[in-house]
């Protein structure tokens, strides 16, 4: 099964929270997920991220790879 590293959506309208969690390729958007690597909230100025740099970077050795948004994140932080 191929590992995607990406973004769930929590929150309410016009108020959104995102988890970065490791998931199946082909899983929905929120549905179950293996693992949660940190979240990312637009709710703040700047933005708040908190990534695991450890389990990222172990997912990572491991052949998941991120969406384009995630990463972008991982750049922002550093970690790719």
């Amino acid at each position: 099964m191929a590992l995607r590293i990406k973004l769930i959506r929590f929150g309410t309208k016009h108020k959104p929270h995102y988890k970065i969690v490791v998931a199946g390729q082909h899983k929905g958007r929120n549905s179950d997920f293996i693992e949660q690597l940190g979240i990312y909230s637009t709710n703040y100025h700047p933005p708040l991220c908190k990534i695991d740099r450890k389990r990222t970077d172990y997912w990572l050795k491991m052949g998941a790879k991120p969406t384009e948004s995630v990463e972008k994140l991982l750049k922002k932080e550093e970690i790719i």
